[in-house]
């Protein structure tokens, strides 16, 4: 196989956890793999650069000193491996294999990018290319970076464009857990999780994979995050399945919206279960939920909305009357919006909104997640809300 693996800064971050890593390679190329190599900067060597520039400096200063930790990595590794009797190279911005172009600002050069990392990978019968993580060059040969998580980015990109069989992402981590092993007992690993499934808990806190390098994951790439000290590359861990696309759905069915209005909604515990559960027990699905200072709304399908009225209903009346009343609208469709590249779209909802708007239709209610974004419009403008979103994304 071929296989790019990235090592975080937790797995370099001191001798012997280099030499393990170098083991792991040595140990897969020994097996008859081609291994190209992602290095992070050991331990925490970029937040302290980062955290001793007390002064003024331009960006192509702070890429330039930033990228030391990443070029002092790959330059312990590629020792390592050699001492193993591996014939490995280490590459960085200013040589001329190096892969990863942007342009002034860190924006990839998909096409530059493609062709180089072509080239590399017809280099790389026999011979172990160690490439820093985070940092890329403009085409003027400007050293620039791939932001936050820009290793996982490097590897997931070059694995793409490498044309390999699989990307393995080395960490501290037992792959996906089902939930932070420092504060839930008990939590474990998770076998196989779906792009999209990572990509939201992602952008809520879970640093297992950066969600800028998932962008580049597609449906023929195999992508696995491991455990450092588990020291085999080719096993284990999490498998993430699945490709993260664009995509713009419209529900078939009109949707009611049920409104619970009182000043429970903001003080009384547990409020929204109790809601829920009113409509679990009568078999009614909610589409979404959209809260308010003293009001929650619930979309459910406009077939079920007098069941979910009475319901909801029944909540207020047997309540300690900190619900005042129920009321029901309906006439209701939802266009959602989701794709790779949409958390990272500064001004997103305004390109929604605004065009709609200009449009001279009334956006009823929006929801957004990490990655997704609800239109709730009236049910007759369904249609040339689809056209207009379809447009934009």
């Amino acid at each position: 196989m071929r296989v790019v693996a990235k090592f975080g800064g937790t797995s370099l971050g001191s001798g012997d956890r280099v030499e393990r890593a170098a083991d792991s390679i040595a140990a897969a190329v020994e097996e008859g793999h081609e291994i190209a190599v992602v290095a992070s900067a050991m331990g925490s060597t970029t937040d302290d650069l980062l955290d001793e520039i007390t002064f003024e400096v331009g960006d192509k200063d702070r890429a330039q000193i930033v990228s030391m930790g990443e070029r002092t990595s790959v330059r312990m590794l590629k020792a390592a491996l050699s001492a193993r009797g591996v014939n490995a190279v280490f590459l960085e911005p200013g040589v001329g294999d190096w892969p990863v172009i942007t342009n002034e600002v860190g924006e990839v050069d998909v096409e530059a990018t493609r062709e180089r990392a072509a080239e590399l990978a017809a280099q790389m019968d026999g011979v172990v290319p160690v490439i820093t993580g985070f940092l890329a060059q403009t085409i003027d040969g400007e050293v620039t970076t791939l932001g936050r998580g820009g290793s996982d980015t490097t590897a997931v990109m070059l694995g793409k464009y490498m044309d390999a069989d699989e990307v393995v992402i080395v960490t501290d981590v037992e792959g996906v857990m089902t939930g932070d092993p420092h504060v839930v007992e008990g939590a474990r690993n998770v076998a196989r999780i779906t792009v999209d499934e990572l990509r939201n808990l992602s952008f809520r806190g879970a640093e297992v994979i950066a969600p800028s390098a998932l962008v580049y994951k597609d449906e023929d790439l195999d992508v696995r995050v491991v455990h450092y000290q588990h020291g085999d590359l080719l096993g284990g861990g999490t498998r993430i399945e699945g490709s993260f696309e664009n995509l713009i759905d419209m529900r078939e069915d009109e949707l009611s919206c049920i409104t619970v209005a009182g000043r429970a909604i903001r003080n009384r515990p547990g409020i929204l279960a109790d809601l829920s559960e009113a409509l679990r027990e009568e078999g009614i699905n909610i589409d979404a939920v959209a809260s308010g200072m003293d009001s929650v709304t619930f979309y459910v399908d406009t077939d079920a909305a007098e069941r979910a009225e009475a319901a909801l209903h029944d909540e207020v009346v047997v309540g300690d009357g900190s619900l005042s009343s129920v009321s029901t609208e309906g006439g209701y469709a939802v266009i959602r919006v989701m794709g790779g590249e949409l958390p990272n779209r500064p001004g997103v909802v305004s390109d929604i909104v605004g065009p709609i708007a200009e449009a001279g239709i009334t956006v009823q209610d929006i929801i957004t997640s990490a990655t997704s974004v609800a239109i709730f419009v009236a049910w007759d403008d369904r249609e040339e809300v689809l056209r207009i979103v379809q447009d934009e994304f």
